[in-house]
């Protein structure tokens, strides 16, 4: 038996022990985790140090910067744990009930998935984000973390460990794979009983093998292509504030812009102000420029690089920006429906019929109104934090916070009721 598949036996076994917890003995846990996190602010960046130094070999800038952990960023992790302790368990919510005319008692009441396997590729915070969240939810995790970033997971896990071990509660409520090839995420996928929600978080190479090889539950999540729709009637000057923020403020994540899409109507003023701003301004500033990829319409009215097709079917995660003129709301909305991984999507107009022909017609997880798409966050949406951000339908859509991590079972009583 495989290490991995010896770490899942022993994940299962621990799944009773994760239910039982009330929601006073997972905030306690969490606020442990919380401080032990800080306690060993030091050890994880070294760690950290380590995977950023060998990434730098292999990496660009942008996704060098998703792997790095600063003292800030170790005080976010431990800041959503403690977030988490003020909202409530999702567990044992009924979530429906009825009673049948003979008297006999039919309840629909949230429990725990039972082992939730996570695939994430850089990014560190993923490991005490979903650590925390299982916990919460009466799950037991069972976390892969990237070669990439194995040092800092494993540093970051230790951490966890410390201040569940300060509660009396067992290590195996947060497991950490130790084999970083292909061969253990494998083994997750097919762990047929043993794994009851896999969740992939990285890239489209990532997700694809997990769709198409998983023979357990699995969810898609994270992959953006996020488009903004500029209608006709939008503020110039507030247009260009969402698509700056949207586009540059981070752009290696996966609620970032990639595409722009531009009323035809307001092209010719909204265009070059995009161009100051994205490109002449950033320069300015020393900072790095949006290569703006255009189509023939807008590179008739301002300067870039000749988009291909393959470019509006692109997430980038890096200062690269589509650009393409549509002639109305009804081609933003077709565009997007065929180029969208179903992930976010904005509409910045004045015109409320337009906003909601685009809310109701776009077929995405988080749809916009004058507002950057990077708020698609468990974070941000008042979840606490999150495991994800599915762009399926089933289950669970848009980010994974405590409820989407619950499952649910019918309790039935009766008073000697036979059929």
């Amino acid at each position: 038996m495989t290490d991995t598949l010896q770490m899942l036996h022993t994940a299962k076994a621990a799944c009773p022990a994760a239910a039982a917890l009330s929601c006073e003995e997972q905030n306690a846990a969490l606020r442990a985790m919380a401080a032990a996190l800080r306690r060993n602010t030091a050890a994880i960046l070294a760690a950290n140090a380590l995977d950023v130094e060998a990434a730098k070999e292999k990496l660009g800038p942008v996704m060098v910067d998703r792997l790095l952990l600063n003292e800030n960023r170790v005080e976010s992790m431990a800041a959503g744990l403690e977030a988490l302790c003020a909202l409530p368990s999702p567990l044992g919510r009924v979530l429906a009930k009825h009673t049948r005319a003979d008297g006999l008692r039919i309840e629909k009441i949230a429990v725990p998935l039972g082992v939730v396997a996570i695939i994430y590729e850089s990014r560190p915070n993923v490991t005490s984000d979903a650590a925390a969240l299982a916990l919460k939810s009466g799950n037991v995790c069972v976390l892969k973390s990237g070669k990439e970033a194995h040092a800092s997971a494993a540093a970051i896990v230790d951490a966890l460990h410390e201040g569940l071990a300060a509660c009396g509660l067992p290590p195996a409520l947060i497991n950490l794979v130790q084999d970083t090839t292909r061969a253990a995420a494998n083994t997750l996928m097919t762990a047929d009983g043993l794994v009851d929600l896999l969740i992939p978080r990285g890239g489209g190479g990532l997700i694809r093998a997990c769709v198409e090889n998983a023979t357990v539950p699995c969810i898609q999540t994270g992959q953006g292509i996020c488009h903004i729709f500029a209608d006709r009637s939008a503020d110039v000057q507030q247009a260009v504030k969402i698509i700056t923020n949207a586009k540059t403020s981070r752009p290696s994540v996966c609620n970032a812009a990639e595409v722009l899409l531009v009323h035809r109507d307001i092209a010719p003023a909204l265009l070059p102000a995009v161009r100051e701003a994205l490109v002449e301004q950033r320069i300015a500033a020393g900072l790095v420029p949006v290569e703006l990829r255009l189509d023939a319409a807008a590179a008739a009215l301002i300067e870039g690089t000749p988009a291909g097709e393959a470019d509006f079917d692109t997430e980038f995660l890096d200062h690269i920006l589509a650009v393409r003129v549509v002639e109305d709301v009804q081609a933003a909305i077709a565009h997007i429906n065929a180029h969208s991984t179903h992930h976010s999507e904005a509409i910045l107009t004045r015109n409320t019929r337009n906003a909601a022909l685009f809310t109701r017609q776009v077929d995405s997880a988080a749809v916009y109104v004058n507002a950057s798409t990077r708020f698609t966050d468990g974070g941000e949406f008042g979840l606490g934090c999150e495991m994800g951000i599915s762009t399926q339908k089933l289950h669970a859509r848009g980010p994974m916070g405590l409820a989407e991590l619950t499952t649910y079972k019918y309790v039935i009583k009766g008073s000697g009721h036979i059929r």
